[in-house]
């Protein structure tokens, strides 16, 4: 997908942790709003949900940003999506998604990140990606087809999923797409068969990979994640491995 390339600059960078915690609420906040306040009937959240736990975001901040995103608590909150197109260095297209509460400021800063970057440009690419659901999962039968899993919950497509660590001994890792107006049903037929869901979320899926050598795929790499960690950089999608 095309997000990949961020994982293990995510896992490593523990210095960013506050600014990731802060990308965890807001996701928090927006399936909240988008979907309601219980994980139990809004798949999006309950996956939002997980994964804040799993990097240690606390019981009361988890919950302070179901009620801000949901318009429970006393000080609710309002992000507007606003997505952003472009070309990374060596001619890669990207997808930014921010969610923003000032859509001048965060208009010309993301400009500035991309005049900053060597050759990167801004420009349509949309049509470069196909925007879907996405489901990541995990079960702990390894003996499970994962074709027919997808075909069962009605998903569109599915790739196998590496796990890491205990987990990639014990379980099987598979990445779902489906329609993104059957994200919800796709989410809730996989939890249905007993895999556990880590991601559920919209995505933009690349429909190619340009060819890059190591020296270029660095110097990409380098230019997204500049662009992904701005405070209101929600995703960034690059038809990048």
């Amino acid at each position: 997908m095309g997000a990949q390339w961020k994982q293990k600059w995510r896992e490593l960078a523990a210095d960013q942790k506050g600014k990731i915690v802060g990308k965890l609420v807001r996701e928090i906040q927006v399936a909240a709003r988008l979907g309601g306040a219980h994980p139990e009937f809004n798949a999006r959240l309950a996956a939002a949900v997980a994964i804040a736990k799993r990097q240690s975001v606390t019981r009361d901040t988890i919950e302070r940003a179901i009620a801000k995103g949901s318009g429970t608590g006393p000080d609710a909150v309002q992000y507007d999506t606003v997505v952003y197109e472009g070309f990374t260095p060596h001619h890669v297209p990207v997808v930014v998604e921010c969610l923003t509460d000032n859509n001048n400021r965060t208009a010309s800063e993301i400009k500035m990140l991309f005049k900053a970057g060597t050759l990167g440009t801004r420009g349509s690419v949309a049509w470069m990606f196909e925007h879907c659901g996405l489901i990541e999962a995990q079960h702990s039968d390894k003996s499970l087809d994962i074709e027919i899993a997808a075909l069962e919950a009605e998903a569109d497509n599915v790739e196998p999923l590496e796990l890491e660590g205990d987990e990639a001994a014990t379980h099987i890792g598979a990445r779902f797409f489906c329609a993104s107006s059957n994200l919800d049903l796709v989410t809730k037929a996989l939890k249905a068969q007993g895999w556990t869901i880590t991601t559920s979320e919209l995505t933009y899926h690349p429909k190619d990979y340009p060819e890059l050598t190591e020296q270029q795929h660095e110097e990409v790499t380098n230019f997204l994640q500049t662009l992904d960690s701005h405070v209101d950089v929600h995703r960034v999608h690059a038809a990048m491995r």
